[in-house]
Parts: C-alpha cells; structure tokens; sequence
C-alpha cells in the first residue's frame, strides 16, 4: 500500500512537471514555438526518450532544461532541450547538472549529443556560480568533440554565452522567425553604448547564415528538426565508427553535360538523388561545403566553382575537412578556382594563415580523398585539394588547367618580351596567344598526367562511376598521423 502511494505522489509530481505553468506555456506558443517536450516528441522515435534527472530543482525552482536519452530512426542518441518556459531557459548550475550528465553518457557510450538551444543567456542571479555552469558545459562539449556528432538546433534566443553551444557543436540548424544568437541582445547593447538594433538584424537566422554562423536554416521548427535528422542520417555514431552504406542510386549514372562554374548542378549530378545537403551555403560562397551520399557512401564534398578564394572560404573548407574527418568521412573535392584572393594589401597575413588552416586540415586528414579538376587548379588550391601529396587519386576534366599563377599572370612573368616584341598582334591578343602555348606546353591536363601530378584525364561523363569506384577500393583505407598529443593548428 505504501509503495502504491508513494508511486502515486511521483506520477502526480511528474504529471505536473511535464504539464508545465499553463500561463507560460501559452506565452511559448503565441510567440509561435513548441515547448521544450514537443521539440522531443517530434525529433525521436515514438515512445522512445526516457528522461534523466527528471525531478532535479531546487526548492521549487526547475533547471529550465529537459534532458535524457532516445532512439532517433532507431539510432541511439542523447539530448537536452532548454525550456523557455522556466526562467527563459537560462543557465544556472542546475541546468548545467543535467546537460553536463548527458554529455558524460555520450562520452562513455560512444552516441551522438543533440542540443535544443531556446535560452535567454545566463542566471545573473547565481552570479558567478551560473558562469561556471557554462564553463563546465563547454569543457565537456570540447572534449566530446571529435568523438560523437553534436548537433545543435537554435529554436528561440541564444544570447551569450547560450550561443557558444551552438558554436562548438559540429552542424548548427536555426529555425526562421523563432531562432537567434547573439553575443548581447539589444538591452544590453543600448544599456551599454547606445545602440538601437532590431532582433532580426542582430542575430535572426538570415543575419546568421551570412556570417557562417549557423550550418543550415530552416523555415520553422518542424524543418529544422528534419534537417538535424538528415545530417545524424549521414554520420556514424562516433569517431570509431563507420556511416551506414545505403544504396538509393544507379551506380552508373553518367553525368550530363554540366558547366563547372553551375555549383548547383554539379553537386546534384555527382551526389546521389536526394542526398544533398549543403552546409553554410550563404557563407563565402567562393566554396561549397556540402554531406551527402556517392554510390551509398557518406562523404564531405567541397566544390570550388571558378573566381577566387578569400580567406574566409578558405577558413570555410578547412573547417568542414576538418569535420569530416573526425566521423571518418571520406572528402571529395571537385576544384575549379583562379587561386587565392588578395583583395586587401594590409589584411595578407589573414589570407596566409587561412591558406595555412586548409593545407593542414587536407595534410592531417587521414579519410580517403578523392580530388576531380574540373577547370582550373592554381596555386594551393591545388596543393591543399588535389595535390598527389594529398589526394589519394586526382583526376583531371579534358580542359583543365594547373599552374602555380593563372596563365595570364604566367604570360606577364614567362613572356613579357615575347608580348613586348609581337608587332603582328596587339597586346592583348598577344597575350592570349601566349596564355595558350602556355597552357599546351606547361599547365594543361595532359601535362600535369605526364609527370604524374594527375592520375587520369577523364571524360567528364564518367566522373560520378569513376568516385565510386575509387570509394569502393579506398573504403579500407587505414592512414594515421604521428603519435603526439596534437598538432598545432596554425589558427
């Protein structure tokens, strides 16, 4: 009898806990977001979240966080989702208690962590009890990282120190209209300095995605949601293992005739139907960083379609090589760029360390690499992507191009008297011509096969068949790098 009542005051307590304060919970959904239980109940698999740390609180205060564990498309995964509804979701050390026990479980258990970001920064009240609470979250996020995917959903406010979560998971998806992030929110700025920004200017999602600070945006909650699914889709469930292999295309799909500078149409033509997912698409878009599925396979695709690099893309790809490589992804990169950018004489050492960042993120990866030169290759962009020190196998299109500086640039270095002196041809036509023999004798495909920097010049037609040939024989690839306690990225 007194197990029964006792039972009874749990389920009660429980009961309340889950239906929340009605007042606040219309006040979530006016404000057009689900609360932090639907956000679960949409992303796992039915029945399937069993929560921890349920009853944690201090007196009557609530941690503002639910946490636990479920299966998402019958794959085991942790998470958390803040609740708005307490306290705005803000950090305090009770929050920080039970996101910290999930990141615990994942580290041992080896599954991958989901965050369902909606805070409105930190418990100013706990002063500097509730910094330390982000203090611990953050070590235990660092440390988890590169041992299971961390996937963060941005679906309210995100401000301070709520941001960096998202920022040291490895995908971040935010949800239009509901979803932001910012360093202050617009009080504090106008307390601080005067400052008068809107919302949506500060750190709404299309704001965001232009800064390359979220990986994807969604048109709402339900989609995000969906997107989060799609990218633990493509990923194993940590670094010791492997993705799931899932045939969903004709292997010997041909390629039509695609122009290298349409990164549209080139990604969709090489991936498998459907399987494309570009990250941080509205960031530096001088490169493409996208996941996906060649001949069933998860890879990492980067694509470079013409023009120039900044160091920003060049940040960009290194980041995302860096990332595949941690899940065991293999990268394929299709390079069709006029080298670097320098757009800015006093900002070069930017550029030469960002040109740094992506050699040592292609140098240190020890995944299969598969390079395709689609257009031209010059300077590092070849070195970094489809250099033979490198890339496991390159290949060439019949067209390219690979040079250390553009053949223009060539000419003016390699043939300025022989431009000078042509009489029988104006200067620029001259120059063309000898952009030309330049080409033909020294940075065409042909040439870079003959001293083996290529491994084959193909037919465009055939490059989708000839990657998966090539991940099917690299899918055994075992590489690593020098035993140390780690390299010093050049940052």
């Amino acid at each position: 009898m007194q197990n029964s009542q006792d039972l009874q005051k749990v389920q009660e307590l429980r009961d309340a806990l889950n239906a929340g304060e009605e007042k606040r919970l219309k006040a979530q959904r006016d404000a057009g977001k689900m609360t932090a239980r639907e956000r679960i109940g949409k992303l796992v698999d039915a029945g399937s979240f069993v929560e921890l740390f349920a009853f944690v609180s201090d007196s009557d205060d609530a941690a503002g966080v639910v946490t636990g564990y479920a299966t998402v498309q019958d794959r085991p995964v942790y998470l958390f989702a803040q609740d708005f509804t307490v306290h705005g979701g803000a950090m305090g050390k009770l929050q920080a208690q039970k996101i910290n026990k999930v990141l615990d479980m994942a580290l041992k258990t080896g599954a991958p962590v989901l965050a369902l970001c909606d805070s409105a920064g930190v418990r100013i009240d706990e002063g500097a009890a509730a910094m330390n609470a982000y203090a611990e979250i953050y070590r235990n996020m660092a440390r988890l990282s590169g041992v299971v995917p961390m996937i963060a959903l941005v679906l309210g406010p995100c401000i301070g120190g709520a941001a960096l979560i998202s920022q040291l998971a490895d995908v971040s998806v935010m949800a239009k209209n509901v979803g932001s992030m910012m360093v202050f929110g617009p009080q504090v700025l106008a307390a601080m300095n005067g400052m008068d920004v809107k919302l949506d200017a500060l750190g709404g999602a299309v704001t965001m995605a232009k800064q390359g600070a979220v990986s994807l945006v969604a048109a709402n909650e339900d989609e995000a949601i969906a997107l989060a699914s799609q990218v633990l889709s493509l990923l194993p469930g940590s670094s010791i293992e492997d993705a799931d292999i899932l045939d969903s295309d004709d292997l010997n799909r041909l390629l039509p005739e695609v122009d290298a500078t349409d990164a549209a149409a080139l990604m969709n033509q090489i991936l498998d139907a459907g399987t494309l997912l570009e990250l941080k698409a509205e960031y530096e878009t001088g490169v493409h960083t996208a996941m996906g599925r060649i001949g069933g396979h998860s890879v990492g695709l980067v694509l470079t379609a013409g023009g120039s690099l900044t160091a920003g893309a060049l940040q960009k790809a290194a980041r995302f090589v860096h990332f595949m490589d941690c899940f065991n992804l293999p990268v394929v990169s299709l390079i069709h760029t006029e080298g670097v950018k320098v757009d800015r004489i006093d900002n070069q050492s930017w550029l030469m360390n960002a040109q740094s960042q992506l050699l040592y993120a292609y140098a240190t990866a020890t995944v299969p690499k598969l390079a395709v030169i689609t257009g031209s290759a010059i300077g590092q962009a070849y070195v970094a992507m489809g250099g033979k020190a490198n890339a496991d196998v390159t290949f060439a299109w019949p067209g390219a191009v690979v040079s250390a500086l553009t053949p223009e640039a060539a000419v003016a270095v390699l043939y300025a008297d022989q431009v000078k002196t042509d009489k029988a041809l104006t200067p620029a036509d001259a120059r063309a011509k000898y952009a030309g023999e330049y080409i033909d004798s020294v940075a065409g495909a042909m040439n870079a096969a003959k001293a083996g920097l290529v491994d084959d010049v193909i037919d465009p037609a055939q490059t989708r068949k000839l990657l998966i040939a090539s991940l099917e024989m690299l899918v055994s690839k075992r590489d690593s790098n020098p035993a140390k306690k780690h390299g010093n990225m050049p940052l």
